[in-house]
């Protein structure tokens, strides 16, 4: 048969695992860091004034930023959690933002 053509399905890669594929815009996360120039009460405050969070989550915040070096203080899409780090960082403190 002249002129006619024949499609093939495409065959599955068993080399591509679906569990590699990124997702469109995972999680991101906005971190504090410690730093030897705020005082713990003004981490506390900031915290609750950015976020809105109780002074007890703010503590607690603060304290993991104090003794463990870090904190996870925000988490959502890309955009958000780089808003949220500028606005710390206009607070002084020392924010960043990483994928969850």
């Amino acid at each position: 048969m002249v002129g006619m053509t024949t499609q093939v399905a495409p065959v599955a890669d068993p080399d591509i695992h679906t569990s590699e594929v990124a997702a469109p815009d995972l999680p991101w996360v906005t971190v504090v860091w410690n730093d030897p120039v705020n005082l713990m009460s003004y981490v506390t405050w900031v915290f609750q004034k950015l976020f809105g969070y109780s002074r007890d989550k703010a503590e607690r915040l603060m304290l993991d930023v104090h003794e463990k070096g870090r904190a996870t203080v925000s988490s959502g899409m890309r955009e958000r959690v780089e808003h949220d780090a500028a606005r710390l960082q206009a607070y002084g403190l020392w924010a960043t933002v990483d994928r969850a």
